[in-house]
C-alpha cells in the first residue's frame, strides 16, 4: 500500500503522525511525504534564509525515516483551499496514486492547516479515502482510529528534533504527553497512541484493514454484582 501523508508546515507530521510514519513502513507499506508550504514564518530571520534552513531540516526530518519530502512551495501564512492550489495537489495525488491520504483537521488552530484540510478533500475527491491527523493537544479533535507508537516514539523524537530552529524539545514534550494520553484512553497501561479521524464517504465506509494495530486494550476486570 502507499500512504500520503500531507502537511502544511515542514514540522506538521513529525509532531502530529511521526509514529505513524514509522509504522505504516514496518508493515511494509510505501510513505509518500508531503509539505504544502516553505515554512517562511515559522521564525524572525529573513524569510528566504529561512526557508532553506526549513527545507534541510525537512528534509533531515524524513531522513530519519528513510524518506525525501516533497516540497510543493506554496507560501508559509497564505494557503488557500482555491482553484490553483487545489488543482496542484490534485495532480500529484493523481500522479502519486496512493491508496490513504491523510492531512489535517479541518478544524486545527492554523489558518494554513485549515485550508490545506479542504484543499486536500476537494483534490482527493474519490481517487482515495482521506483521514485526518489529530489536532495540536487533540483540542475539538475526536479520533476514531488509533493507532500503536510504542515501538517508533525515539524515531517521532529524533525526527522532531531535526527541526531545530523551532525550538523542538518543547513539541517533543507535547507529543510524549498527548502520546501517553491517548494510548491511556485504550486502557493501555504503558506506551504511546497517535489518533485520527476518518469520516465514511462513498466509496470508502472503514479504511482499518490499511492501518497499523492499535494499542493492545488491558483486560477490565469484572467486579460482579455483589462486588464492594
Amino acid at each position: 500500500m502507499k500512504l500520503l501523508a500531507i502537511g502544511a508546515h515542514p514540522d506538521d507530521i513529525e509532531i502530529l503522525m511521526g509514529g505513524t510514519v514509522a509504522a505504516f513502513q514496518a508493515q511494509g507499506d510505501e510513505v509518500v511525504v508531503a509539505i504544502a508550504t516553505d515554512g517562511a514564518k515559522g521564525g524572525t530571520i529573513d524569510p528566504a534564509e529561512l526557508v532553506e534552513i526549513r527545507r534541510q531540516e525537512a528534509a533531515a526530518a524524513a531522513g530519519v525515516f528513510g524518506l525525501t519530502p516533497v516540497m510543493l512551495g506554496f507560501p508559509d501564512g497564505g494557503l488557500r483551499a482555491d482553484a490553483p492550489v487545489i488543482d496542484r495537489i490534485a495532480d500529484f495525488i493523481r500522479a502519486e496514486r496512493p491508496q490513504l491520504v491523510i492531512t489535517h483537521a479541518p478544524n486545527d488552530y492554523h489558518g494554513d492547516h485549515r485550508a490545506l484540510s479542504d484543499a486536500v478533500r476537494i483534490a482527493t475527491n474519490m481517487m482515495a479515502p482521506i483521514m485526518w491527523m489529530e489536532t495540536i493537544m487533540g483540542v475539538g479533535f475526536v479520533p476514531t482510529h488509533f493507532i500503536d507508537i510504542t515501538p517508533y516514539i525515539e524515531l517521532k523524537r529524533a525526527a522532531i528534533r531535526a527541526h531545530r530552529s523551532q525550538d523542538p524539545e518543547r513539541f517533543v514534550d507535547m507529543a510524549e504527553l498527548g502520546g501517553r494520553y491517548r494510548s491511556a484512553q485504550c486502557n493501555a497501561n504503558q506506551g504511546y497512541a497517535e489518533v485520527f479521524r476518518f469520516e465514511p464517504v462513498f466509496p470508502f465506509g472503514d479504511p482499518r484493514n490499511l492501518l497499523p494495530p492499535a494499542p493492545g486494550v488491558l483486560p477490565v476486570r469484572d467486579r460482579g454484582a455483589g462486588a464492594t
